[in-house]
This record gives structure tokens, C-alpha cells and sequence, in this order.
């Protein structure tokens, strides 16, 4: 089979698979944050947390007025650390906090819609060369908080599509990524709206234990067909 008709191919069954999500969980309103600074602040912090508990040190920090970039900056590492406590590995996610907004006042005179305004590349790069901030968190920043086309891969998205026997030759991030962003068109508003709903499908009923009786994805699903459990 050609490229192109792989390609169409695998477009066709991930378009079905978001279809399938939509109408059973509907839109998700994802990334719950009341500007683009504070999805990158979730997008650092929820690296190994509950988002419950993200949301608790987003409030310390709201609370204490420090949830901006130059609050960030003049905060001690230490009353920083105290803050964010609740997200777990507080002492580094207060250093991976101070390492963005000191990539970010030095190179881009602290203002955010200049860093956002870097081509998706660019963009990409500057993030993944920051302390703390890896490929699912550049991703997570440049497509909820820079609204550009980015599709972001996490253990969720591996798990759900891994079981529906949809997965790349080679189980790397770039493979993963390439998979969706090859078949799919770059858009924005369905790059969001199909990663919340993975993860919210794979924190529901694609469990580790999964619930398979009246899943969405059951008749798609190479696991539910009495595949190997992964």
C-alpha cells in the first residue's frame, strides 16, 4: 500500500475514533485556566501530579500574587517551593517555574505574545532547550496556551491506541506524534479536543484495569476483540 493510502487509511479509523469519543463524552473544555500564562504554569506543574492537586498550588500562587511572570521571577525559590507544594516535587517544579520565566524576560522581554509569536518550530525548540520542560509540556504549552497546531502524546494516548491495535512502527514520541499530525488536518481546535478526550476516556474507562462492557470504543477496539491486555 502506498504512503498516501496509508496515510488516508489511518486518517480515516483516528477521525472515526474522535467521533466515536465526541458523542460519547461531548466537548471538553480543556485547558481549565483563566489565561495562557496559567496553561503554561498547569502544563509544568501537572508533570507527575493530579490535576486536583495543580489545581490547589495554582491557587496558593493566585493567592499569594504571584501568578504572572514577574511574580514568578521576584518570588524566592524557597516561598515558590512553599506555594506549589501540593503538585509534588515542589522543590523542582519551583526551579522548572523560575527556568521558563527566566528564559522568558531573557529572550523575550518577559512578555509571553512574543514567544508565542516564534514560528511552531522555533517555538518548540526554545521550550524543549528550558530546564523541566520536555516534549509533552512544550507540546502541552504550544497547543493550549500558543494555540498552534501540536498534537500532544502522553501515557494516555499510548495506552488507548496501543489497545485499539492504532500505534506507529516505533514507539517514540516522534512516531507517536507523527502518526496523528501526518493523517490529520493541523487544527488546533481538533488537536484540543482529541487529546482531552483520550484522557479523559483513559482516566474513565480505558483504565489500566479497563472497563470494556459499553465502551465507546469497543466495536474499534483490537483488545476487546480478545487481544492481549497492554
Amino acid at each position: 500500500m502506498r504512503l498516501a493510502a496509508v496515510r488516508k487509511a489511518t486518517a480515516e479509523r483516528l477521525l472515526d475514533v474522535y467521533h466515536r469519543l465526541y458523542a460519547a463524552y461531548g466537548r471538553q473544555h480543556w485547558w481549565p485556566a483563566d489565561s495562557p500564562f496559567e496553561v503554561v504554569v498547569g502544563a509544568i506543574l501537572t508533570q507527575s501530579a493530579a490535576w486536583t492537586n495543580v489545581e490547589k498550588a495554582i491557587a496558593n500562587l493566585r493567592t499569594a500574587g504571584v501568578l504572572s511572570p514577574e511574580g514568578l521571577l521576584k518570588v524566592s525559590l524557597d516561598e515558590l517551593a512553599r506555594l506549589v507544594h501540593p503538585a509534588g516535587y515542589y522543590n523542582a517544579k519551583a526551579r522548572k517555574l523560575r527556568a521558563f520565566v527566566e528564559m522568558l524576560f531573557g529572550r523575550h522581554g518577559g512578555r509571553l505574545e512574543a514567544l508565542f509569536a516564534l514560528p511552531l518550530p522555533a517555538l518548540r525548540q526554545e521550550l524543549i532547550a528550558t530546564h523541566g520542560i520536555g516534549q509533552e509540556t512544550a507540546d502541552s504549552i504550544i497547543l493550549y496556551a500558543a494555540g498552534k497546531p501540536t498534537f500532544v502524546i502522553d501515557a494516555y494516548t499510548r495506552r488507548v491506541f496501543s489497545r485499539l491495535g492504532l500505534e506507529p512502527a516505533a514507539d517514540s514520541y516522534a512516531s507517536w506524534q507523527a502518526m496523528f499530525s501526518d493523517a490529520l488536518p493541523p487544527d488546533v481546535q481538533l488537536f484540543n479536543e482529541y487529546h482531552a478526550l483520550i484522557d479523559h476516556h483513559a482516566k474513565t474507562v480505558c483504565r489500566k484495569a479497563p472497563l470494556c462492557d459499553g465502551c465507546c470504543l469497543r466495536e474499534v477496539c483490537q483488545l476487546a476483540m480478545g487481544g492481549a491486555l497492554r
